[in-house]
């Protein structure tokens, strides 16, 4: 079986009655690493009738889908890169129609619809605007994917209630659905599918299995055969073979190279001067080297000894330098360039002279409030560039923060990222559940549910909480605690004390963002951050949660010992009567 992600298709579009073709089509199939990284595109568009500009719409909308799609990092879900590439393409539409004649009458500017299929990996993602539609063949079975966004208002009468260019604002419909080898999708303008019954489109592709575009074409004459008056464009698309997890080029490439072998001082390694070890661990072992052609200080990290024989364990290890090379940003640990041919295995890094934050606050065990917050603002710039290109950090912890000689703080060590985009093409190894230290790890991963931002929120808070105090807001009970249950009967200990000047609304800020539920969290770092300096009022005047939300089972039995006397009261009353 191939290891690749492959597929066959036809193509057929003409004006039909019409004098042009307002319809514009697609399809692009790209070599690796972008077919594993991100898919294979397929998208179609129709201009609106009214407008004599409908057929720049169209084909501006899928040209730009398709080579912007693929511009998008390879870190973002196919969602996330999609739904923006279609967002942008629909302002800029709505600005063509603004500055021409046309502003005042929508109906005739730059307007159409689109449909677009994308398929990586195992998964097809669906994204439509107007009345164009996708079906799924499997089986014999013809299924309609997609919603028409039209609005009839008489038996010959209706218009688009939704479509590019038609408003500031668009709304995207969007579904993802597992596929299997033999799935075909058909992409189809109302022009086709409104004259094509689901029959004869079943029997026309069994009969052309072989040559799609002659399927596409039959089906488009068929509709022309039945009176259709509009433009005709269809595409298909079959399954073939679906990509089996190890076929990620990218990483293939950096598994062909042997693990580096242990480096001693004055060795020279790859153009390296090894000037000695600055840390060993089980996971890796880390060397200070001076790199022989620009003489600057750099920081090597080769695979543990322990651990080489372990392919997940290498592959989060290459993922290190893969993420660091996506991310710019003055908080987050800069690569160096790979100017030499590397012949082993490792990674190369800025060298930062300073020392980890868990040095530090053994250094500052009473460090000032203004400090903390400086600290903690640094860090959430970090974790908010790996937020937006749709990363999560999974492991922020003070060893895995350093501060430099000018007080500048960077994370480092992205061995337990987790990177969207890498889900989905189904490179499991990369994607671990907890590789974190258990002390600062959100507790719904103790609960097996995938991470969100606000869990390396949750991190930072309890560092925040650390650097105040010197302990942690829950100990370490937030591990022992594998059940919602468990979790409900978490309490924070405020870090409020007598010995530290630190106001109440910062710990009330506190205590929400290192709160069990992520849901009653804070969502954005930046509310964070701003309620470190700011008083909010809202969380000063918050009630503690009534006892049937801390503790139902204590709420009830309470309740019905009451009802139990109520019940003895009255029985008593009763016999004094008699």
């Amino acid at each position: 079986m191939s290891s690749k992600l492959t597929v066959s298709a036809g193509q057929y579009s003409a004006r039909g009655r019409k004098e042009i073709n307002q319809d514009f089509h697609g399809l692009c199939i790209p070599d690796e690493p972008q077919l594993s990284a991100k898919g294979i595109a397929i998208a179609l568009a129709d201009g609106i009738s009214s407008s004599d500009v409908g057929h720049i719409a169209s084909e501006s909308a899928v040209k730009s889908f398709l080579d912007d799609y693929y511009c998008t990092s390879e870190a973002w879900s196919v969602k996330s890169s999609a739904q923006r590439v279609v967002t942008a393409t629909n302002s800029w539409l709505y600005a063509q129609s603004r500055q021409s004649q046309y502003r005042y009458d929508m109906d005739r500017g730059y307007v159409c619809t689109l449909s677009a299929l994308i398929v990586k990996s195992t998964t097809a993602h669906i994204f439509h605007v107007g009345d164009s539609r996708v079906y799924r063949l499997r089986d014999g079975t013809l299924e309609q994917l997609t919603n028409d966004h039209r609005l009839v208002v008489a038996a010959d009468r209706s218009y688009l209630s939704r479509a590019l260019g038609i408003s500031e604002q668009v709304e995207i419909d969007y579904q993802a659905l597992q596929v299997a080898a033999g799935d075909l999708f058909i992409l189809a303008t109302d022009g086709v599918h409104e004259f094509s019954a689901a029959a004869f489109i079943v029997q026309t592709i069994g009969q052309h299995q072989a040559d799609l575009d002659a399927a596409a074409r039959r089906i488009a004459e068929e509709a022309y055969a039945r009176g259709s008056t509009d433009n005709l464009t269809i595409q298909i698309v079959r399954i073939e073979t679906l990509a089996q997890p190890a076929a990620n080029e990218l990483y293939r490439q950096w598994a062909e190279l042997p693990p580096a072998p242990i480096l001693e001082p004055r060795m020279i390694f790859d153009g390296y001067r090894i000037i000695r070890e600055v840390h060993g661990s089980s996971r890796s072992h880390i060397y200070l080297a001076e790199d022989s052609e620009s003489g600057t200080l750099v920081v090597l990290k080769i695979p543990s000894i322990d651990l080489r024989g372990d392919p997940a364990y290498l592959e989060r290890f290459m993922l290190e330098e893969w993420i660091a090379r996506r991310i710019n940003n003055a908080h987050v640990l800069k690569p160096c360039p790979q100017t030499r041919k590397r012949n082993y295995l490792y990674v190369v890094s800025e060298y930062i002279e300073g020392q980890t934050l868990a040095q530090w606050m053994l250094d500052n065990p009473a460090a000032e409030l203004e400090t903390v917050r400086g600290i903690v603002e640094q860090i959430a710039r970090g974790l908010l560039a790996f937020h937006r290109m749709e990363m999560l950090h999974q492991d922020l912890r003070p060893n895995n923060i350093m501060i430099d000689a000018s007080g500048t703080v960077k994370i480092i060590d992205f061995g337990a990222a987790r990177v969207s985009g890498l889900s989905e093409a189904g490179t499991a190894n990369l994607q671990p559940h907890i590789l974190g230290t258990v002390q600062y790890t959100a507790p719904e991963y103790f609960l097996g549910e995938p991470g969100r931002p606000c869990s390396d929120l949750f991190s930072l808070a309890v560092i925040s909480y650390q650097m105040l105090s010197g302990r942690l807001p829950y100990g370490a009970e937030v591990a022992k605690s594998r059940t919602r249950a468990a979790q409900r009967k978490l309490r924070y200990q405020s870090v409020l004390d007598e010995n530290r000047e630190i106001p109440a609304w910062v710990d009330s800020a506190l205590a929400k963002a290192v709160h069990p539920d992520p849901n009653r969290r804070y969502q954005e770092l930046s509310e964070f951050t701003h309620d470190l300096r700011h008083p909010n009022k809202a969380l000063l005047e918050e009630r503690p949660p009534a006892l049937i939300e801390r503790n139902p089972l204590r709420f009830w039995q309470g309740l019905s010992f009451m009802l139990a006397m109520l019940l003895l009261v009255l029985l008593s009353s009763n016999s004094l009567v008699r």
